[in-house]
């Protein structure tokens, strides 16, 4: 916000509620006369603008100006109120679901809420230049419309602070279940290799070409299966007494 003698002019943050947190600069003119805009050939800030002047009655230029600043900063909630539904939705599937699609959506979402907060910073700093001017071209009875903007502003980017708190948090809870569910998989493959170790080297010693015990019984083979059913239902018991699964 920028005041001079015969002007003011603010650069204002119109946030459209898309899927990529599209930011687009509102410039305003006001003169004590005129208000001036300068944006984008698409934008409907204009026609809500217009609908609350019109549905108010107001005519004045100072009027219409709180408004236009008010619908901007109004067009925030809907967008918090998605990103609050897409933080819960985060946070119940994060611990069901810790796949890279999920780490994708945190990250693409910390990035749209630090834009979110950059902008929302400047539009607070421009409502706080607006409210503590003294005098000038704009009324001095607008100060408390003013006030309520800044507290919408204020409210907004605490909710944003809010917000990635809340995905550094899932962030967390993500990486502690990748490691969890990585940690059971070690723990399942030792498992099975401690197991399986006592038949390797059942049937590795058997295996040698040399004299071995029950090397002429007909019922050696037998007896070696049931030697490697012993050691294995002995490695269970023990792995069970140690509660290792």
């Amino acid at each position: 916000m920028e005041e001079y003698d015969k002007y003011i002019f603010c650069v204002l943050k119109h946030l459209r509620n898309d899927a990529d947190f599209t930011f687009e600069d509102f410039d305003l003119f006001l003169t004590a006369n005129e208000l001036v805009s300068v944006h984008e050939p698409n934008s409907d800030i204009l026609e809500k603008a217009r609908v609350r002047a019109e549905q108010s009655k107001v005519t004045n230029v100072d009027k219409i100006f709180y408004i236009l600043l008010d619908t901007i900063v109004d067009e925030y909630s809907p967008v918090l109120d998605r990103i609050a539904d897409e933080t819960s939705e985060i946070e119940s599937i994060v611990l069901e679901f810790p796949e890279p699609r999920v780490l994708a959506r945190i990250f693409k979402l910390k990035r749209n809420l630090i834009e979110f907060r950059r902008a929302a910073g400047g539009m607070r700093e421009v409502v706080n230049s607006l409210v503590r001017r003294e005098g000038g071209l704009l009324s001095d009875k607008f100060d408390p419309y003013l006030r309520d903007v800044y507290d919408h502003v204020v409210r907004t980017t605490e909710f944003i602070e809010t917000y990635r708190d809340l995905l550094s948090g899932a962030l967390d809870i993500y990486l502690s279940a990748v490691a969890n569910r990585t940690n059971e998989v070690m723990k399942v493959l030792t498992i099975w290799g401690t197991i399986a170790l006592p038949m390797v080297i059942i049937t590795g010693f058997f295996g040698m070409n040399l004299p071995l015990p029950w090397h002429d019984n007909p019922h050696g083979t037998l007896y070696s299966i049931g030697l490697m059913a012993v050691t294995t239902a002995a490695t269970l018991v023990y792995f069970k007494k140690k509660r290792w699964f």
